[in-house]
């Protein structure tokens, strides 16, 4: 197997984080700036460009027998990783409901990839799966560091606890799904899509754990972690992206729907959690024409392509098209429902599709 380029992933972007900084409160800002000071000591230490792919890893013929390997770390508000082992696998709920939520969230997305795809664990052999609750101090972000996820707090006037939102546990493990897969760079396009994998799959966990249909469920990612007083839904809506969050201090959501409102920046990587708004746009109108659970065939669709090989490190969006419609016609057969429905959805938001 070739060696993975592992990425410093967080759900909350750096261009929020940076326009929360300025913000007139001085705790908010400073919470900002705080969150922004640690994000970067991170990324630094992370390669931001894949020079070589991750072979795909075969699902193991017994995979639905595999149980997950989880340890929850307490970090006690300070930095150092992973911190006091608090919760281990099959042990009783502890008195602290973030420990447990980690816990619980870090086996529902073991589950999902488990059950709906044969997948055991984040890198197909039963990597253990490491979480760390209460990082730092007011830390406005959780993240995938290549070995392992970290949730912290909030700062309470803005986000609270990043371990509210499954999807968004979801999201961060997804993260090290593509690093053992496609390891696609994170950067431009091909950063975009990586995120966008990642809101894909988080949103299925939430479904999931819900029960829901696509016609059932809201589509955002992230709802839960904005404070009260903040104008929004969420940090992303894939149903309708650029309408999660109209804030003045948060600011206003940037996500384009289509290709013709693509958004050209030097910032986050070439604006990697902004641009991801066009797959998943698609993904979303995708899951919603075949309704039903979407982890059964549009995400199947999307983990084919994940897992299968042929997604280039570099790839951009209409590779990416491309690949979707090519795998649905090979699981699904062509000029059926499911072929008809990725060609429209592809079509709706501007990109090719052969």
């Amino acid at each position: 197997m070739t060696a993975t380029s592992p990425v410093f992933c967080t759900i909350v972007p750096p261009h929020l984080l940076d326009h929360l900084s300025r913000a007139a409160d001085p705790v908010i800002a400073a919470a900002a700036r705080r969150t922004l000071v640690t994000d970067a000591a991170h990324r630094t230490a992370r390669r931001l460009t894949t020079v070589v792919g991750a072979a795909p890893v075969p699902p193991a013929a017994d995979a639905v027998a595999h149980k997950p390997k989880r340890t929850i770390h307490d970090a006690g508000h300070k930095t150092a990783l992973p911190g006091e082992k608090v919760r281990g696998e099959g042990e009783k709920p502890t008195g602290d409901a973030t420990v447990n939520r980690a816990y619980a969230g870090l086996g529902a997305t073991f589950e999902l990839f488990r059950d709906a795809y044969g997948r055991d664990s984040i890198n197909g052999s039963g990597l253990p799966l490491d979480a760390t609750v209460h990082y730092d101090r007011d830390y406005n972000n959780a993240f995938w560091n290549g070995d392992q996820m970290v949730f912290g707090d909030g700062d309470g006037k803005i986000f609270l606890d990043f371990t509210v939102a499954v999807d968004v546990i979801g999201h961060e493990l997804a993260h090290g799904v593509t690093q053992y897969t496609a390891n696609l760079a994170y950067f431009g396009q091909s950063g975009a899509l990586n995120e966008s994998m990642s809101d894909v799959f988080g949103a299925l966990v939430k479904q999931k754990v819900l029960g829901q249909t696509a016609e059932q469920a809201d589509w955002l990612i992230g709802a839960g972690l904005l404070a009260p007083e903040v104008q929004g839904v969420a940090l992303r809506s894939m149903k309708a992206p650029g309408t999660a969050y109209d804030d003045d201090v948060l600011g206003n959501d940037p996500q384009p729907a289509k290709m013709e409102d693509y958004v050209h920046t030097g910032a986050d990587n070439g604006g990697v959690h902004i641009n991801s708004g066009i797959p998943n746009h698609a993904f979303y109108l995708f899951a919603k024409e075949l309704g039903g659970h979407a982890w059964e065939r549009a995400g199947r669709v999307w983990y084919d392509v994940l897992t299968g090989g042929r997604l280039a490190v570099d790839a951009e969006f209409a590779d990416f098209s491309r690949l979707t419609v090519a795998a649905t016609r090979e699981r699904f057969g062509a000029g059926g429902a499911e072929d008809d429905a990725v060609v429209k959805a592809w079509s709706t938001v501007g990109l090719p599709t052969e």
